[in-house]
């Protein structure tokens, strides 16, 4: 049974799976708004929206803990820490919008956009 169990599984195996939200997560913090399937989107969103919230606290645990899980990736995380985490400081959550758009024309997929507020 999949009681509690709400997580889209992409036809991946667990570890290609995180790695495709870590690259997905990655290059919304370095673009600011990316294109991609609405249900990417939708399963991105919290682990976005946890990074940010994780980095307005700003220490170096917290950033360190961001690094580790963001593969290492220190322009990154030094864009959230320094540009993205402090635009939201006064916000609870909320801090990306996702905008849906058609389906794709190849494979009829909904499309979305995914951006920070």
């Amino acid at each position: 049974m999949r009681h509690s169990n709400n997580k889209r599984k992409f036809g991946r195996v667990k570890k290609v799976r995180n790695a495709l939200i870590n690259s997905l997560a990655l290059n919304l913090i370095a673009r600011g708004k990316i294109k991609t399937t609405l249900a990417k989107a939708k399963e991105m969103r919290p682990f976005v929206e946890k990074l940010v919230t994780s980095a307005k606290r700003g220490d170096i645990a917290t950033r360190r803990l961001v690094i580790s899980s963001l593969s290492n990736r220190r322009s990154e995380v030094k864009k959230l820490f320094e540009v993205i985490a402090p635009k939201y400081i006064d916000r609870k959550g909320g801090y990306t919008r996702i905008l849906k758009l058609g389906p794709r024309i190849s494979d009829g997929a909904q499309m979305a956009i995914i951006e920070f507020i």
